[in-house]
């Protein structure tokens, strides 16, 4: 687990260049504390950060080069099979320096080409540069879990683990607006796009080769083997999935355990983090877990749930009770460290969660994934019952104006209820594809439309919102909704998350949900072992009854919320009024309709908030981000 950046270039490079590499490198000094290294190959300047975690020896530091000195390697992330795939290696006449899954991605490459991404069971994303044939290979992870972003012009291409770091290149920092006008909606940018024109990220399970005279071929070496099914699922019983999925995640955790540093899980009110737990608390002696509650805000603290499952399992557990003071500071601190606009508000309490977890261990493991393979949200469940055109779907359509009419609100129990059946009255009257993308935003499109001076360009937009929404034009079965959900929210909202506000604290986060293993038997199994008309993430409960405390079970879902609507009626209305949503800023910035922010900060001190807070939270994230890197 580390950052990453460099160039590759068609000819050779200048001091200068080495200098901007160096900055890069600096700006990653969080996600990698432990190790710098810089190396330059004429035309190639490789920069890596470490976060050591397997192989703590300065021996694995980077960049790294194979023992003919033929490939050198930056490398983000952790092989969990390393081991198996390096006694193959020796078996076929390889040597080793150091004990570092490094050398073992190294040697692999040169063995088996981009045929040994196939073998690679792990997190990553890596650049491998051949000196010989000044060639680059740069590979990302099935799932996305490690970010890689690149900027390519016709001389020399340049990547990052992040953003602030890859425009430490001088790279035109011209604002995508079509980017924009989907992160309104949103509160994130959709990969492989990004809010500066022309930086793309790297695609899940893709790998680049570029060449000398720097052409640069995209090449997918993974896709979710969806809607085809894996033929040994096809007519399982529920029971024996039951079943199967235990094993699977059981052994999804085992791997994850390879550690040289302390190691422990998250564990939040959920059944997915306490699942990890508890299998993970039988490889483990006295596990370490961790929580966060919230002082102040009652409705937004369950820790009593995870201290019960804490006592289940014999966990040495800590649970980090933070003031409404406490959660500021980790508001100002997670604004500083976004270098790109991102609001989900949520990541705040990942930060504060991170921050204080890296106290006690380096690595965590978490229950991400779940949802989204699983079907664990709310939405699922109102997308459900509008497919089944039952009485309660008619019985909320026909009371919509009442729903209208209510308050709504997230920071309360009753007014979030008011906003869930408005919501779900509204998708009544759509189609499939607008409904979903009704379900997954937060502004609808004509009032995201109304808050930008500049137009969005219409055939961009419409080309990357289809783009999304295929599987679920194309298919019948509830599977394509959590597809989607998997391509979309999974691997540009909750992975970046967790990438970003671990990576701020040098936490490695594992997700043991997202094992290809585990993830082809999720999409193999019939929709209805997920969700029916009574339960959501069907199979993984019913899999965990018999392991989880029952009071889990009785209890609505809440999600990881943080008490944002009262911050801003309060300690953070200064900072919205006086500053980055004053009418003199969004003047100057010229980039936003002062009369509908206007309205927004009226709404949000109003009776009926709805989703007020989370529209200004994200223009309060975008315009801090503005100001900082564009202004």
């Amino acid at each position: 687990m580390c950052g990453i950046a460099g160039i590759i270039a068609n000819h050779s490079l200048s001091k200068e260049d080495f200098i901007r590499c160096q900055n890069a490198s600096n700006q990653l000094a969080k996600r990698g504390p432990d190790a710098e290294g810089i190396a330059n190959y004429d035309w190639a300047i490789l920069a890596h950060r470490r976060l050591s975690i397997i192989d703590t020896n300065a021996a694995s530091n980077q960049p790294m080069e194979d023992s003919s000195a033929r490939y050198s390697i930056v490398f983000n992330g952790e092989i969990y099979n390393y081991k198996i795939l390096k006694k193959d290696l020796l078996e076929k006449g390889y040597s080793f320096k150091n004990e570092s899954d490094t050398e073992v991605l190294l040697n692999g490459y040169d063995c088996y080409g981009t045929a040994f991404l196939n073998k690679l069971n792990g997190f990553f994303a890596f650049v491998i540069y051949d000196k010989q044939e000044k060639t680059t290979l740069v590979a990302r992870d099935r799932f996305g879990i490690k970010p890689l972003l690149f900027y390519k012009k016709e001389e020399a291409f340049y990547f990052a683990s992040e953003m602030k770091a890859l425009l430490e290149f001088d790279i035109p920092r011209e604002i995508d607006h079509t980017s924009l006008y989907t992160y309104l909606q949103l509160n994130y940018v959709p990969e492989p796009h990004s809010m500066i024109k022309d930086v793309k990220k790297l695609l899940p399970g893709h790998y680049l080769k570029i060449d000398a005279q720097n052409r640069v071929q995209k090449i997918p070496f993974y896709q979710i083997n969806y809607p085809k099914i894996d033929e040994q699922y096809l007519s399982i019983s529920y029971e024996s999935a039951q079943k199967e999925f235990l094993e699977i995640l059981d052994r999804s955790i085992e791997r994850r355990m390879v550690a040289d540093v302390p190691l422990g899980t998250f564990l939040s009110w959920g059944i997915d983090s306490s699942l990890v737990t508890a299998l993970a608390s039988r490889k483990v002696k006295n596990l370490s877990t961790f929580s966060i509650g919230f002082k102040d805000d009652a409705h937004f603290d369950e820790t009593e749930f995870a201290l019960e499952v804490a006592k289940k399992f014999n966990t040495n557990h800590h649970v980090f009770s933070l003031s409404r003071n406490d959660l500021l500071e980790s508001l100002f601190e997670t604004l500083d460290y976004i270098d790109e606009p991102f609001a989900d508000s949520s990541a705040l309490a990942v930060n504060a969660l991170s921050r204080e977890t890296k106290k006690y261990v380096t690595v965590a493991l978490s229950g991400d994934g779940a949802d989204e393979m699983f079907s664990g949200y709310h939405k699922h469940m109102g997308e459900y019952l509008m497919r089944q055109n039952g009485l309660k779907q008619k019985a909320v359509k026909k009371l919509s104006p009442l729903w209208s009419a209510l308050p709504k609100s997230r920071n309360s129990t009753l007014g979030n209820v008011f906003r869930k059946l408005d919501k779900f009255a509204t998708g009544s009257s759509l189609n499939k594809e607008e409904r979903y993308w009704l379900w997954v935003s937060l502004l609808n499109e004509a009032d995201a439309a109304n808050l930008m001076l500049k137009t969005p360009q219409k055939q961009s937009y419409l080309k990357r919102k289809e783009e999304i929404l295929a599987t679920i034009t194309k298919g019948t079965d509830f599977n394509d909704v959590l597809f989607t959900d998997v391509n979309l929210v999974l691997q540009s909202d909750m992975l970046r998350k967790v990438d970003l506000m671990s990576m701020a604290n040098g936490l490695e986060v594992r997700t043991p949900f997202l094992d290809h293993e585990l993830m082809n038997f999720a999409f193999s199994i019939p929709s209805n072992y997920k969700i029916d008309g009574q339960m959501k993430k069907k199979l993984v409960q019913d899999a965990a009854r018999d392991i989880l405390p029952e009071m889990l079970y009785n209890r609505p879902k809440k999600g990881f919320e943080v008490p944002l609507g009262g911050w801003m009626r309060n300690e953070l209305w200064s900072l919205i009024d006086n500053d980055l949503l004053s009418d003199q800023f969004i003047k100057s910035q010229n980039l936003f309709n002062l009369s509908y922010v206007n309205q927004l900060k009226s709404k949000l001190n109003s009776a009926d908030p709805e989703d007020s807070q989370a529209n200004i939270w994200a223009i309060l994230v975008f315009n801090n981000w503005w100001k900082k890197y564009i202004a």
